[in-house]
């Protein structure tokens, strides 16, 4: 840097009475307190976006008893912390607005998925779950596994075992001769019976 610069003539410092001072801090609220105000605490409830100014050992003596709740009943408190859970927004049970007509209630398709049971906490079921008549109920999952294993929703245990033994014997490269070109159908096969197993029904 060149102290000899013809820059440096240009600057020009104000004098100490002109010069910005820093802004006074206020001093802490705290009855009989004069330090300064370095802290901000809320005044409560239904005064959001009001704060008390504090040092710091007030505020942290401030925070210690202050409750948001406090003077409210607690079923009102109650009420209040169930709302927050959903940002004090209105909610509704699934299902419970729009129209309730016989024709939209029972308007599921054979082929809907619920894997998360939606449709039981609507009090509703899908068609695809039904009961058969022996009292078993067939799922989509155990549905399909019997499709893929050619058989009908009635097949007993010893009915899917035999099936089971069949295909695999049918589609296992070493009864192919090492070709591997049923492959895919053999490890849907063993999925299927596994989902069969699984579920009871052998």
């Amino acid at each position: 840097m060149k102290l000899n610069s013809p820059l440096f003539d240009r600057i020009r410092v104000k004098s100490g009475e002109g010069r910005a001072r820093p802004p006074q801090q206020a001093c802490c609220q705290w009855p009989g307190c004069t330090a300064p105000a370095t802290h901000r605490a809320p005044k409560g409830r239904h005064l959001e976006g009001q704060y008390w100014h504090y040092c710091l050992d007030h505020v942290k003596e401030y925070n210690q008893s202050y409750n948001y709740f406090a003077g409210m009943p607690d079923d009102a408190v109650s009420a209040y912390q169930k709302d927050a859970l959903t940002g004090h927004r209105p909610t509704w049970r699934m299902g419970a607005r729009g129209n309730e007509s016989p024709e939209r209630d029972g308007g599921f398709k054979e082929n809907v998925k619920d894997p998360f049971g939606f449709a039981g906490e609507m009090g509703r079921t899908f068609r695809a779950d039904r009961e058969e008549p022996d009292g078993r109920i067939i799922r989509t999952t155990e549905r399909r596994a019997l499709e893929v294993m050619g058989l009908e929703m009635s097949a007993g245990a010893d009915e899917i075992k035999a099936r089971y033994k069949e295909l695999v014997k049918k589609h296992h490269p070493d009864a192919n001769g090492g070709d591997r070109s049923s492959e895919d159908r053999l490890r849907s096969v063993i999925q299927a019976y596994a989902n069969l197993k699984q579920a009871g029904f052998c």
